[in-house]
């Protein structure tokens, strides 16, 4: 595998560089009909380091033909007079290289604070980080998200069900990539059972002690005394004693009969859960292009690593689901794709939003 890169890294350094004849406005969003390879190396020009966000779904090298069926509204066929909506069947050195070279070019549109999510199951997953640990490097791999994708599956071959896929996750530089810290709303049980007290106001809450883990100086603030009470051996108080008195004045601190004191916590100031790194996503079951995402993936993929006004790209961008996330969020978007029916269903999929069609086979004759 090590020598395939070294391989591939000498067929990239002798590769050159394409130029467009068109100008790119940056605080503009588009749409472009083309090979990734040739619109990404054009796309250097004017956006060398000034993408935040690039997700991708690329093709997992499953040896089939994916076709969509004219005679099924919105869904996807195996039918010969389906039309082909793409092929996914290189031989897996040529994909890797084919990979390899858009990943390369992917890191120089990343903004330094950028970052790359690439959706992939897990027979190719691995061979991805590895190209992708190359060319980041290890120590900005973020994260391997596996994301529920379907129903149990109830397969005859000797092996289990398949009900999910996995996303990767690289920052450009891992100290400074955008995180936005998206939190997960707790539903209404989860609340009743992390807060399970009301006060007289009706509020629902719980109650944590005033003391944390580890040892504070004695001279310092939260290893000094309180109302003659110490924090326990190996424990400091959460904050400067000064504020417990405030929390006690407003009826936020609770006391029990033995005298404890606990801060009360309310439900209505949570700010929701920290998202973990297993998703539950089920993609719809009537989609308009071949391995359409759900979108409410996309959304939360780009509220977490993108700003409003971020540029957002998708270079294998399907049926246009990380476009319309990008736009419904208010970012500027970027689509790529060599296919025409992605490109009609991406078109119509934004109807309601302004960008730009290119399409790089009239350019290229110009």
């Amino acid at each position: 595998m090590f020598e395939f890169i070294e391989k591939i890294k000498q067929l990239n350094s002798g590769l050159k560089s394409y130029k467009l004849p068109y100008e790119f406005d940056i605080k503009q969003s588009y749409i472009i009909y083309g090979d990734n390879e040739f619109v990404l190396n054009s796309l250097l020009n004017d956006y060398f380091g000034k993408i935040d966000l690039i997700y991708i779904d690329p093709p997992f090298n499953t040896n089939q033909i994916f076709e969509v069926s004219q005679n099924r509204s919105n869904a996807i066929s195996r039918k010969k007079t389906g039309q082909i909506a793409y092929s996914d069947d290189m031989k897996f050195d040529d994909f890797l290289l084919f990979m390899y070279l858009r990943f390369n070019l992917m890191y120089k549109l990343l903004s330094d604070k950028g970052s790359l999510y690439v959706h992939i199951d897990d027979k190719t997953g691995p061979y991805f980080k590895i190209i992708l640990d190359e060319i980041f490097g290890a120590q900005n791999f973020k994260n391997e998200i596996v994301r529920i994708k379907s129903n149990p599956k109830n397969f005859d071959r000797k092996a289990y069900g398949n009900e999910k896929d996995i996303i990767l996750f690289y920052a450009k530089n891992h100290s400074i990539n955008i995180w936005n810290e998206v939190k997960i709303p707790l539903s209404e049980n989860e609340l009743i059972k992390k807060f399970p007290k009301i006060d007289k106001n009706g509020r629902r809450y719980n109650t944590i002690p005033l003391h944390a883990p580890g040892e504070s100086s004695p001279t310092s603030a939260t290893g000094m005394p309180w109302r003659g009470m110490l924090p326990p051996e190996g424990r400091h108080w959460r904050t400067n004693p000064a504020e417990f008195d405030r929390l006690d004045s407003a009826g936020d601190i609770e006391w029990s009969r033995n005298g404890n004191p606990r801060i009360k916590k309310y439900s209505d100031e949570h700010k929701g859960m920290k998202i973990q790194d297993i998703w539950s996503f089920k993609d719809t079951q009537y989609p308009k292009y071949p391995t359409e995402k759900n979108l409410d993936m996309l959304d939360l993929i780009i509220k977490q690593s993108s700003n409003v006004g971020s540029i957002v790209m998708d270079c294998f961008a399907g049926s246009g689901t990380t476009l319309l996330a990008a736009a419904r969020n208010k970012r500027t978007f970027i689509g790529i794709d060599s296919s025409k029916i992605a490109i009609e269903v991406e078109k119509q999929k934004l109807s309601n939003y302004v960008f730009n069609f290119i399409d790089t086979d009239i350019l290229s004759k110009k």
